[in-house]
């Protein structure tokens, strides 16, 4: 199990996109025209192996559409995992009493969306592909439009809660992943879990972002006038932590 996608809600799709694809040296998106299905549109970002998606609805009554509400404005909407296993998966979230809130079974990709009620702070997804390597919500060619001179991958996604502690012990429980504390380590991947400092409640506050290039986004979040906090700066309503 380790950390692959991260997807992020907006209300204005473009603008959001071109944000992201500016300051963080990113290659070009692919739409994906499978979320229509949940009353969307989308751009799938490849960084590396990982990927940086996000939508908008583009139709009434969406659950994207409820969480911009919500939270009032955009933010983190969705977490997903590359599980190696995901019959013992199911197994083990079935134990717990997991509702799966949507699945689908395409041959070279299966995927999972566990109830957010029954988790806690986002939307988590386990998807398993075949092979391993692939990654069919990035679309046909991806590995041709990763860009890594900037930006070389996502290693971290930061979830802020009402209890960081809790929900750090009920994600260790449905990933079976034992926790060290407010983290879940997987691999060169993670998912930290801290307090809510923003008043926008629970939900996917940032991610660690490791680069090459840190000269180039900072001056770029300049130009841009973005917001900035330490190492990390604001794009599409998240904080993205800057690592080398």
């Amino acid at each position: 199990m380790h950390l692959r996608q991260i997807a992020l809600v907006a209300s204005d799709l473009d603008s959001a996109v071109a944000e992201l694809q500016s300051t963080l040296g990113l290659g070009e998106p692919f739409a994906d025209e499978g979320v229509a299905t949940f009353g969307l549109h989308n751009a799938v970002f490849a960084i590396g192996e990982t990927y940086l998606e996000v939508v908008s609805p583009n139709q009434i009554g969406t659950t994207a559409g409820r969480l911009l509400e919500r939270r009032a404005g955009d933010g983190g909407y969705m977490v997903i995992l590359q599980s190696q296993d995901l019959a013992e998966d199911r197994k083990r979230i079935g134990k717990l009493g997991v509702r799966v809130a949507w699945e689908v079974d395409l041959g070279d990709a299966e995927t999972i969306h566990l109830h957010p009620r029954d988790v806690g702070g986002a939307i988590l997804s386990l998807d398993k592909m075949d092979p391993p390597e692939s990654w069919r919500w990035a679309g046909p060619g991806w590995e041709s439009r990763s860009r890594t001179e900037v930006s070389s991958g996502i290693v971290g996604t930061i979830i802020q809660a009402e209890d960081p502690e809790q929900m750090a012990t009920r994600w260790s429980e449905v990933l079976g992943i034992e926790s060290n504390g407010l983290e879940i380590s997987m691999g060169r991947t993670r998912l930290r879990f801290v307090p809510i400092e923003d008043g926008r409640g629970e939900g996917v506050a940032g991610f660690e972002l490791a680069v090459n290039d840190r000269d180039f986004i900072e001056r770029a979040a300049a130009e841009r006038g973005l917001e900035r906090r330490g190492s990390s700066i604001k794009i599409c309503g998240v904080w993205i932590e800057l690592v080398s």
